[in-house]
């Protein structure tokens, strides 16, 4: 399949269900024929930006990196899925302005739904005191002014979020549009 190199970039608090999509969407492109990479915040945080903190520093640097490798995959026709929090709009911009090819999609669900769906008790440890500077909890969270999708994941199924981005793709000329089967 021919398509654009890009960087999809999903943003959200923990538990919107920014890796859920991603899963979701990767499977499609991938079922489409599509070249592309998805960098996951928790496996980058194992693997290229090991031993960075959650200071806003160290937050900073950690999307940087990412950007980084992005900006490398996207300009050589990769089409790039990022599910990080990535909690700080500079720094989204940053990326974005140095990506070009770059799609922001905001994976929004209230503080309450996240919390409920926390699979891996982050928000009752950070509640307890025990995990500090958690974003949405004593840490920002800077929603996106304009993204190019907003999944509202507590009023909307995954499907509907993922045909959203993938529509926008296409709207954008990232992708050709899908053949009906």
């Amino acid at each position: 399949m021919q398509h654009r190199g890009v960087t999809v970039w999903m943003t959200g608090l923990s538990g919107a269900g920014k890796s859920t999509i991603t899963e979701a969407l990767e499977q499609e492109l991938r079922s489409r024929g599509c070249k592309l990479e998805v960098l996951d915040g928790d496996i980058v945080r194992t693997n290229l930006t090991k031993g960075l903190g959650f200071s806003k520093e160290d937050r900073d640097e950690n999307i940087r990196r990412i950007g980084f490798v992005s900006h490398l995959l996207t300009r050589n026709g990769v089409i790039v899925l990022v599910s990080a929090i990535s909690p700080y709009r500079a720094m989204r911009d940053e990326v974005r302005d140095r990506i070009g090819d770059f799609m922001e999609v905001y994976v929004s669900a209230p503080l309450e739904v996240c919390e409920a769906r926390d699979v891996k008790g982050l928000y009752k440890r950070a509640r307890a005191g025990e995990i500090k500077q958690f974003t949405g909890i004593d840490d920002p969270y800077e929603p996106p002014l304009n993204p190019e999708v907003n999944c509202e994941t507590h009023k909307e199924t995954l499907e509907e979020s993922v045909n959203k981005v993938l529509a926008k793709l296409e709207e954008l000329g990232y992708l050709p549009a899908a053949v009906p089967a």
